[in-house]
C-alpha cells in the first residue's frame, strides 16, 4: 500500500514519575494529566493532534496501571477514538512500550505504521506537526525509522541531540542521522547550537511496526521475547488490556534510543518546523510563558515586586515575590516549592529526599482521583473528617458499607441518587442525608453535570481501608 494512502496508528506513552514539576505534578498525577495553560490536558492535546481520521487509525495508549481510570476519563471527555489502553504493571522504558505497541498494531495490520509519542509534550503548531508526519511517512513505509529533530533555540543541556547527515536518497525533506548525543554539557550544547548541524531529539518516532520488530529481534531479542510473552499472557480488565506482570517485569528497562536507534542503520530525521518542548522542568514552563517587562511570568494569583526573571505558579494561595531574581515559586495543594532557576534540574532529587523522609506529598496529591471522580480532605480532627467529593456525570461509587464510621452527605450542586439499605433517594442542591454506621449505601450522579457534595465522617476509625464493597462498576469488589 502506498505511504500516502496508509493510515498511521498513533501510540501515546503515558508513564512518568511526576517529579520534575513537583509539587504540581506527582507520581499519582503526573504532568500529562495537567492543563498547563490550555483547556485540555497534555495527553488530551496529544490525542487531538492525531484525530484526523484520514491520516490516523484509533489510538493505542500505553499507560501505568495506576493511572488507568485517569487515562480512560480523559479520553472519554474528548470522545477520542481509542483502540486499546494497555496497562504496564511496572515501567520498563520506551523500548518495551514501543515493542508492545508494534506487536498490537501488527496484529491488526501486518504493514502498520506506528507514531510513538510521549503524552506529556507541548507542540505549538499542530498543522506543522502533521506536515512533518506526512513527510516522514514515505520513509517509514520503506522501512526507515523516522525521528523528528527540533531546531535548537538555546544551548539546552536537558535534551538529547541528533546530528543530521546526508539527504535521504528518495524522500525529500528527510535526512540520515549521523550521530546521537545524550544531554551534553553547556559548552558542547553551545557549540552544537552555533554549528547548525544538530537538532534536539524530540523523542517522537514514526516506524514500520514489522521492520521495528525485526530490528528489536536483531539488537535486543531479550526485550522482544519478554514483550511477546507479556502480550501473549495479557488479560482483559474492563476496557483495558493488562500485560502479564511477571513476564513484563522480566523485560530489561532501556530507552529506544540506546537499544535501537544508536545501533541501527535505519535512523533518519525530519527537521521539524513546529515549536516543541517536553515541559520537563519549571524553567521550561517559564520559557514558554508570556512575560512582563521584567521577565517575570506566572499562572494563578501572583505579584512580583523588584524581581526579575522569575516564575510563579499557584492553584490556590496568592504568591508575592519581593526582591528576588531568577527564582521559581510553586504552590499546589499542600506543598510549596521555592527554588533558584539555576537548580531547576535538581527538583527530581529533592522529591527523592522527600520520599526517603516519609512525606506523603512527595507522591500523592491533595485531590485523590478515583474512576468515578475525586475526593479531597478539607479538614480532620479527633473522630471526624470533612471531605469534598466530585462525581463525574453518569458515574457511581461502589455499593459499600463501613464498620467504624457514619457519614453525612450534603449536596452542593448537581443531583445525587443515593442508595441506603435498599431505598433509593434523590437529593438536589442544599439537601442532605445521614448514613448510619453499618448501613449499605451507594452514591450515583444521574445528571449531565458534575455532582459536588460535602461528606462529614464521624467514628472511631476513618481510614480508607474501612470499606466492604458489594458491587462495583470498576471491578474493585
Amino acid at each position: 500500500m502506498p505511504a500516502a494512502s496508509r493510515r498511521i496508528t498513533p501510540v501515546l506513552l503515558s508513564g512518568g514519575s511526576g517529579s520534575r514539576l513537583w509539587p504540581l505534578s506527582r507520581k499519582a498525577y503526573p504532568k500529562q494529566f495537567l492543563s498547563l495553560g490550555d483547556e485540555q490536558s497534555l495527553i488530551q492535546q496529544a490525542a487531538l493532534r492525531t484525530s484526523d481520521a484520514g491520516l490516523f487509525e484509533p489510538l493505542i495508549v500505553i499507560a501505568n496501571q495506576e493511572h488507568r481510570f485517569l487515562v480512560a476519563e480523559q479520553m472519554r471527555r474528548l470522545d477520542a477514538p481509542v483502540a486499546e489502553i494497555v496497562l504496564e504493571p511496572v515501567g520498563r522504558n520506551t523500548t518495551a512500550a514501543a515493542t508492545v505497541a508494534a506487536l498490537l498494531a501488527s496484529e491488526r495490520d501486518p504493514q502498520a505504521l506506528i507514531l510513538v509519542m510521549p503524552a506529556d509534550h507541548v507542540i505549538g503548531d499542530a498543522p506543522a506537526f502533521l506536515d512533518a508526519v506526512r513527510t516522514g511517512a514515505e520513509a517509514a513505509a520503506d522501512g526507515d525509522f523516522v525521528l523528528f529533530g527540533v531546531k535548537p533555540t538555546a544551548p539546552a543541556t536537558s535534551y538529547g541531540y541528533l546530528r543530521l547527515g546526508a539527504p535521504h536518497a528518495s524522500v525529500a525533506g528527510v535526512f540520515r542521522v549521523d550521530r546521537f548525543v545524550e544531554k551534553p554539557d553547556l559548552a558542547t550544547a553551545g557549540a552544537y547550537l552555533q554549528s547548525g548541524e544538530y537538532a534536539w531529539n524530540s523523542g517522537i518516532f514514526l516506524l514500520s511496526a514489522r521492520v521495528f520488530l525485526e530490528e528489536v529481534e536483531r539488537l535486543r531479542p531479550d526485550i522482544l521475547d519478554a514483550c511477546r510473552e507479556a502480550r501473549a499472557h495479557a488479560r482483559r480488565d474492563l476496557d483495558f488490556l493488562r500485560l502479564d506482570p511477571e513476564r513484563f517485569a522480566a523485560c530489561p528497562s532501556v530507552s529506544i534510543d540506546y537499544a535501537v536507534m544508536e545501533h541501527t542503520a535505519r535512523a533518519v530525521a525530519v527537521p521539524a518546523a513546529f515549536p516543541w518542548t517536553d515541559v520537563g522542568s519549571w524553567l521550561a514552563l517559564w520559557e514558554i510563558a508570556p512575560k512582563d517587562e521584567s521577565g517575570n511570568a506566572h499562572r494563578g494569583d501572583a505579584v512580583f515586586e523588584r524581581s526579575r526573571g522569575s516564575y510563579a505558579w499557584t492553584d490556590g494561595p496568592l504568591i508575592a515575590v519581593l526582591g528576588l531574581d531568577d527564582v521559581i515559586v510553586a504552590a499546589s495543594g499542600d506543598s510549596v516549592l521555592v527554588a533558584s532557576k539555576a537548580h531547576d534540574q535538581d527538583v527530581k532529587g529533592l522529591v527523592e529526599r522527600l520520599k526517603r523522609d516519609g512525606h506523603g506529598a512527595a507522591t500523592q496529591t491533595v485531590q485523590v482521583h478515583r474512576p468515578w471522580g475525586f475526593y479531597q480532605s478539607v479538614h480532620s480532627g479527633e473522630r471526624f473528617q470533612v471531605k469534598r467529593l466530585t462525581v463525574n456525570p453518569g458515574a457511581k461509587l461502589s455499593l459499600q458499607k463501613h464498620f467504624h464510621r457514619a457519614e453525612h452527605w450534603v449536596v452542593v450542586n448537581g443531583t445525587a441518587l443515593v442508595t441506603r439499605d435498599g431505598e433509593e433517594i434523590i437529593l438536589r442542591e442544599n439537601e442532605s442525608i445521614f448514613l448510619p454506621l453499618g448501613c449499605t449505601h451507594r452514591l450515583e450522579n444521574p445528571g449531565r453535570l458534575p455532582l459536588n457534595l460535602i461528606e462529614v465522617q464521624s467514628g472511631s476509625y476513618l481510614g480508607e481501608d474501612d470499606i466492604v464493597r458489594f458491587e462495583d462498576d470498576y471491578a474493585r469488589s
